[in-house]
């Protein structure tokens, strides 16, 4: 069955969870006297960022290292800097949350176009999509993928699948790669077919230009230029793969085990259309922290291994996430709801491959047809 959002709806009752964690997080930031927005530490953070993707750009295009392992290694830092910044800046301007300044969160969600991304998208699938609909199948795109994975028991099986705990982790260093040579285009395509575009009042035909100019910038100094001063189009696409295969594989360990992680939820709407939690109580259900203790790690990843604060308050920096996590956990339990939480981030990559282990196994065979596992 392929869902329209439109006609997806959250269930209306229990809303009184959701209006005392909202009151009680309000009255921390106010007690308080700071902002929901970044602060001097984002600022530090995003410097670091750039610096550590355009360091190693800039060391390489120098000319002062000419052997092959220090060009792999400035590569592959190149690919952690990419990452960082997808997780720690652009992440937080594209929800609004770096800045009380909509023009500082405009400028800096275009950090994503500037690393070879496309803004605009990336807003619909993440913000609109993934966050609204967390883990509903054939709406979120997370858990959506074609072919080679199965992230969800409502996904087609096909053979090759029983083994994706094993090969799932090739594939995820192939993430940015990905987005970049093929799925901007195609999403753009699809999200002007199904209105989005125009839902989020922009005009395609612009989307369409920023997009290409975004694509022709990026290989101009990510391609054109190494090549101008002197590197091979192969020692420049094999150094492009690296930094690729570096950072999309970050972004992917980051990710999925928020999300496809043992015993983490998929809800299926009714025949109507009816989801049955309403949205808040739904994302406790489907999303999943990880290595709250783990503060370096916490800070390169922008707070994203606290996951639930995140989908519950995605307006809010993720500098704040450790101290309004308190109050959310305490709160689930006073309402008796679940809040998901792995004590490591490793834990948490071994709670994914189990998970992607189940949804790998062939469905039971009910009625001659493939049930849902």
């Amino acid at each position: 069955m392929t869902l329209n959002l439109n006609h997806i709806k959250f269930a209306p009752k229990q809303q009184d969870f959701f209006i005392t964690l909202s009151q009680r997080v309000n009255s921390y930031f106010k007690t308080n006297n700071i902002e929901k927005t970044g602060n001097a530490e984002m600022v530090i953070k995003t410097i670091f960022m750039f610096a550590l993707y355009f360091s190693p750009y800039f060391l390489l295009i120098s000319g002062l290292f000419t052997s092959a392992w220090a060009l792999i290694l400035l590569c592959i830092v190149m690919g952690f800097g990419k990452a960082g910044i997808g997780l720690s800046v652009m992440h937080d301007a594209n929800h609004g949350a770096y800045s009380t300044k909509q023009w500082v969160n405009t400028l800096l969600g275009f950090s994503l176009n500037v690393i070879g991304g496309h803004a605009f998208n990336w807003r619909i699938q993440h913000n609109v999509l993934h966050h609204t609909y967390t883990n509903v199948h054939d709406i979120d795109e997370d858990i959506s993928p074609r072919g080679v994975l199965r992230m969800a028991p409502s996904s087609k099986w096909i053979p090759m699948h029983k083994y994706q705990h094993l090969y799932a982790w090739f594939f995820y260093g192939l993430m940015t790669f990905v987005w970049i040579v093929i799925k901007d285009y195609y999403r753009l395509t699809k999200y002007y077919k199904e209105g989005l575009v125009k839902k989020q009042k922009s005009s395609v035909g612009m989307e369409w230009i920023i997009l290409l100019v975004t694509k022709i910038s990026y290989l101009a100094y990510t391609f054109v230029i190494p090549i101008m001063i002197g590197f091979t189009f192969w020692q420049v696409l094999v150094g492009f793969l690296i930094m690729h295969y570096v950072a999309g594989f970050i972004l992917a360990v980051i990710f999925q085990p928020a999300h496809v992680i043992e015993g983490t939820e998929y809800p299926i709407p009714d025949d109507q259309g009816n989801l049955e939690n309403n949205w808040a109580i739904h994302q406790l259900h489907t999303t999943t922290n990880f290595g709250h203790k783990e503060k370096l790690f916490s800070w390169y990843v922008g707070g994203l291994n606290y996951q639930v604060e995140h989908h519950l308050f995605p307006n809010i920096c993720h500098v704040h996430y450790r101290e309004i996590a308190k109050i959310v956990e305490q709160t689930t339990k006073e309402f008796g709801l679940p809040y998901k939480s792995k004590d490591t981030f490793f834990e948490a990559v071994a709670a994914h491959a189990k998970q992607l282990k189940m949804l790998g196994e062939k469905p039971k065979e009910m009625s001659g047809e493939m049930a849902i596992a």
